[in-house]
């Protein structure tokens, strides 16, 4: 598809937007598709002032078939405008999709590195070893918007030969002069690992070496993202294909990071144990930049692939969204994910409840954010729908997550936990993005809920004060096509 093509299909579809935009699902403060399907958040990056979040999308698909890069810009992450997609699959080595990628700001103008989609149809292929592409390509733009021509700069030929053909995600990493770029892979014997290569001012890329963990953790290493964080190093990756352990890893396939130590230049480096990013449901292809002002922020798919559960929204026309921007924080070897503060300029409607106070309380608004403060606390039910709630049990040492029948096939996350000290709940319309600890633990998840709902606590052993705010809408602008 290429962009006539686009136009005419976007004409062509005007009432699947209708559709969309009627739901009662629809979000009020969470980006999502106008119609279609959105996965991976891409490029996300400040150009002189402006937010500039890219994404995977299927604007005519709510299964998310062939893919594009849809494109939108904020300057204050209150006011958005949608745009025209930037990137097609026009291209000899991406035309079955553009896949996911990433974006570095540097000369005056944004480079972009993405990997190229091609799936063979003439033959019987296992399409792991044999019948796909995944080619490594790059374009600029001097303004976001407008595009150069698309640069092949490596195919499956030019990596290490122990990989698969599952080798993609670009991201790059800038350190000390050289420019390393990561890319998620999985090897030959179904082993996760990230291929780096290395390059001059974003050019010359040449193999340098391959990042495995000390033990095979799942077969293949989607999205992964390197950068410096409070003075330690840190790659994200979403491994596939990890066995559960104990209360976590519950998910089809997992998101999170290692802390890593030692000399990337060398080749010489170890990484942590991993940890997990967000525990809930929905979360997925975390993509994180550091903006003007230094923050680290992380936007990540509103989603997961391959899961068992289902979103009621495909039924008019739309499936998926992008989570909240958070900002990372690093402490005590810990990533701690809070909401940007330029969140709190859509808090509306302020109430204060004692934990007394704060029990059956009847809402039609599910669009609010809701702050408890806990002290000396050792249990706790706390229903944020009629039947959806989250729980702490110190003897236990755990939270859990209980989504009823309102999950679509969604139903209970836990992780450890020894203390629950302040929680803070963003529910929007059809989504909850739950910060624990000041962000130390997140539980990202969809629901689905008719009516009225009563939320407050059901149980709760200890002392608690409750803030309460009615969240406003983002504004939302789309350009005309």
């Amino acid at each position: 598809m290429n962009i006539e093509e686009f136009r005419e299909v976007w004409e062509e579809n005007k009432e699947l937007r209708e559709l969309a935009a009627k739901d009662k699902d629809r979000l009020n403060y969470h980006i999502m598709p106008t119609s279609g399907w959105v996965n991976d958040p891409n490029g996300l990056c400040q150009f002189n002032g402006v937010y500039h979040i890219y994404y995977q999308y299927s604007p005519f698909d709510v299964n998310g078939k062939l893919k594009l890069w849809g494109h939108i810009t904020t300057e204050d992450f209150v006011k958005y405008q949608e745009h025209e997609p930037v990137l097609y699959p026009d291209y000899r080595y991406d035309q079955n999709g553009v896949y996911s990628g990433s974006a570095v700001v540097r000369n005056g103008k944004i480079n972009y590195f993405y990997t190229g989609n091609v799936k063979h149809l003439d033959g019987d292929y296992d399409y792991i070893m044999t019948g796909r592409e995944q080619n490594l390509i790059a374009c600029s733009s001097e303004d976001g918007f407008n595009f150069g021509e698309k640069e092949l700069i490596m195919t499956n030929t030019d990596f290490p030969s122990n990989l698969s053909l599952h080798v993609r995600d670009p991201k790059v990493y800038p350190k000390n002069g050289v420019d390393y770029m990561v890319l998620g892979a999985r090897d030959d014997n179904s082993t996760g690992c990230v291929l780096v290569l290395k390059g001059k001012d974003l050019k010359d890329w040449e193999y340098h070496t391959i990042i495995y963990s000390d033990e095979k953790f799942g077969y293949m290493w989607e999205c992964p993202d390197l950068f410096d964080l409070n003075g330690e190093t840190v790659l994200v990756t979403c491994p596939q294909g990890v066995p559960e352990e104990g209360y976590i890893y519950k998910n089809v396939h997992q998101n999170g990071y290692f802390l890593m130590s030692g000399d990337l230049a060398a080749k010489d480096v170890k990484l942590s144990k991993f940890r997990l990013f967000d525990y809930g449901f929905d979360f997925y292809a975390p993509q994180t930049f550091e903006d003007e002002s230094g923050r680290r922020i992380l936007i990540g798919w509103m989603g997961i692939p391959d899961a068992d559960y289902t979103n009621r929204t495909t039924e008019n026309g739309w499936q998926h969204a992008l989570t909240m921007p958070r900002e990372l924080i690093l402490k005590n070897g810990i990533i701690y994910q809070r909401p940007i503060e330029e969140i709190k300029s859509l808090r509306g409607n302020n109430r204060t409840f004692t934990a007394d106070e704060f029990k059956d309380l009847e809402v039609e608004n599910l669009s609010f954010e809701l702050c408890a403060e806990f002290e000396k606390c050792n249990e706790f039910k706390l229903n944020l729908r009629n039947d959806i709630s989250l729980s702490f049990d110190k003897s236990k040492g755990l939270i859990e997550l209980n989504m009823g029948e309102s999950g679509c096939g969604r139903d209970v996350r836990y992780t450890y936990c020894d203390e629950v000290r302040n929680i803070d709940v963003y529910s929007d319309i059809s989504a909850f993005e739950i910060f624990i600890n000041d962000g130390e633990i997140v539980f990202t998840t969809r629901a689905y809920t008719d009516g009225i709902q009563k939320i407050g606590f059901e149980k709760l052993d200890g002392a608690a004060k409750v803030y309460m705010y009615d969240m406003k809408k983002i504004v939302f602008g789309i350009d005309e096509f």
